[in-house]
């Protein structure tokens, strides 16, 4: 655990960017505030790691299944075109992947997603509509 890392310590740290969504397995899944892809969320590893080689070939297994659950919930509530994956980390130094679904006649369609394009916040409401969706289809 890291006390400056928004992912260990949780609170106001990643109340900046993230809603927390639920916890799975190993990881920690968080909406992304920022909705100009709508369904875009974190999936942080519950371990403070920079880097999936610091996981034993079992914590990464386990970490991918909830990577790919997560997305199939993506694809079951708001049925993007693609969804995009990206796992940066140079100035966070906690192992997380956006998963950013693509919509082929929406916004960022055939390029690299912003990381924060900072353009579309939503109500509560409707954050918590789509926080709905994917907890509904988190546990089918």
């Amino acid at each position: 655990m890291d006390n400056g890392c928004a992912y260990c310590m949780e609170g106001e740290l990643v109340a900046k960017f993230g809603i927390k969504i639920c916890e799975l397995e190993a990881s920690k899944v968080y909406l992304f505030k920022e909705q100009s892809h709508k369904g875009r969320v974190i999936v942080a590893h519950k371990k403070h790691v920079g880097d999936m080689q610091e996981l034993t070939a079992e914590e990464r297994s386990v970490y991918f299944e909830d990577v790919a659950k997560v997305a199939g919930a993506l694809k079951a509530a708001f049925s993007p075109d693609k969804i995009n994956y990206g796992a940066y980390g140079d100035t966070g130094h906690h192992l997380h992947f956006h998963l950013v679904p693509k919509y082929a006649d929406e916004y960022e369609w055939g390029g690299v997603f912003a990381m924060n394009p900072d353009k579309v916040y939503l109500t509560d409401e409707e954050y918590n509509s789509i926080i709905a969706a994917i907890k509904k289809e988190l546990e089918n």
